[in-house]
């Protein structure tokens, strides 16, 4: 046997499927802003200055988390707050890291006089110039671009340092165009 719905049941059920939608939308919103401001950055490279290792337009999630309990480690691709401007997001590499003197001749890298440079061998070219030396403060990180000779870093910036608390996160994995883990 069927039942016929009266109008007011008919209404009632279209306000009953309504209000299910409704908080599946609230929900998805919810957790897509905790995701988004807890968990991961999702990030747009808008420069060639991380050019090999990430291309200009390259989109890419970054961990908030991988620096809460654990400091930055030298060659982490990192995005952070821009120290002459903290309303913008950049993304570079750690290079020298805290208590540490950078020194830059020839293009190459040194810390602390050594006489060996860093391995510079995702640079896309060989790096020119002369720069330093720095004294890396405590709690900061000194910054450098892969593609040094078009990357405005720590070597241009009027504040050079980069504090760990304006650190964002770490860069984990390129989406766009196609994935590809970052190291």
């Amino acid at each position: 046997m069927l039942k016929n719905m009266s109008k007011p049941d008919v209404k009632n059920s279209i306000w009953k499927e309504l209000w299910e939608y409704i908080k599946m939308i609230i929900f998805v919103v919810v957790v897509v802003l905790i995701v988004n401001n807890f968990l991961l950055i999702n990030a747009r490279v808008p420069s060639e200055s991380m050019e090999k290792t990430i291309m200009t337009g390259d989109r890419f999630f970054g961990n908030r988390l991988a620096y809460l309990f654990d400091d930055p480690e030298r060659f982490d691709i990192v995005v952070f707050k821009y120290p002459d401007d903290e309303s913008q997001l950049f993304v570079k590499r750690v290079i020298g890291l805290p208590g540490e003197t950078v020194e830059i001749k020839d293009g190459k890298v040194y810390i602390n006089g050594s006489e060996t440079s860093l391995d510079d061998s995702f640079t896309p070219e060989t790096p020119t110039g002369d720069y330093g030396p720095y004294v890396v403060p405590e709690g900061s990180y000194f910054m450098l671009g892969d593609n040094r000779n078009h990357s405005g870093d720590s070597r241009f910036w009027k504040q050079p340092y980069v504090e760990k608390e304006k650190i964002v996160g770490k860069a984990i994995f390129r989406y766009f165009p196609g994935v590809k883990i970052l190291k």
